[in-house]
């Protein structure tokens, strides 16, 4: 057992938020091992976001039993703070400070992590070292969100729909940086609502809704399970598994 608990780097069990009558999240159990990509999938109002950002330690549950990377909020947060990145869904970074101003606050966070310029080169933006922020497209915008996550080499990189609003270029661009993270031992955990985002970056996906996990498997294991009878293209995607079980009923966050 303690081999299993080892090789996870998230762990969470009967995992339940509320807010006020609303349960946001309803006994969600987790298991993210480490050095994998894996996709929380569902509906708007699943539960996807509550429950990334009490791994984060950004919330604390109202009951359930949660580790990340063997570790505990509220006994070990130095630590935890030293070893994960965080991407939230809308990061807000000050427009009137540059790139490199950026980047040089945000690793001083850490005791340890990459330099600015392995930052500036790895997402691409050396030319926009000394642009303000505020000056700088969507695409680049997110590259920058992401490289923040990253200034500190954290063991673990938690993702909030890191894509939402990219044109397909930026998207190809995000998706190698992160096939490079994940090459080199991390962990990623991300929400996103493109399935074919999923499908490339992810080795295994859980899909929500209410609060609850649907399922969990890998791309290819969930689109054999659907069966011919509910693909509804020719050759079944995640997005077939994702309608099949989630429905088709509009939803709003």
């Amino acid at each position: 057992m303690t081999a299993v608990v080892e090789s996870l780097a998230v762990r969470c069990e009967g995992l339940t938020k509320r807010y006020g009558d609303v349960v946001a999240v309803n006994g969600l159990s987790l298991h993210v091992r480490r050095g994998e990509c894996f996709g929380l999938l569902g509906p708007n109002g699943a539960g996807k976001t509550t429950t990334i950002e009490i791994l984060e330690g950004l919330l604390a549950p109202d009951a359930g039993d949660v580790d990340v990377l063997g570790l505990r909020w509220g006994k070990d947060d130095r630590e935890l703070r030293q070893r994960l990145g965080v991407q939230l869904q809308e990061t807000q970074l000050a427009e009137k400070l540059t790139v490199e101003e950026t980047l040089r606050l945000f690793r001083s966070f850490y005791h340890r992590g990459r330099s600015i310029d392995e930052l500036l080169r790895i997402i691409e933006l050396e030319p926009k070292r000394t642009s303000w922020v505020g000056k700088l497209s969507g695409g680049q915008k997110q590259r920058l969100a992401i490289a923040c996550a990253l200034a500190g080499d954290p063991d673990l990189l938690f993702l909030d729909e890191p894509t939402t609003g990219l044109d397909p270029q930026s998207r190809r661009q995000l998706w190698g940086l992160l096939q490079q993270f994940r090459a080199q031992g991390g962990t990623i955990l991300l929400t996103t609502h493109y399935m074919d985002e999923a499908e490339i970056l992810c080795d295994r996906v859980a899909i929500v809704d209410e609060g609850r996990v649907i399922t969990v498997g890998s791309p290819k294991e969930l689109i054999g399970a659907l069966g011919a009878p509910k693909v509804v293209v020719h050759q079944g995607t995640l997005e077939d598994v994702f309608m099949s079980l989630t429905g088709k009923h509009l939803r709003d966050e």
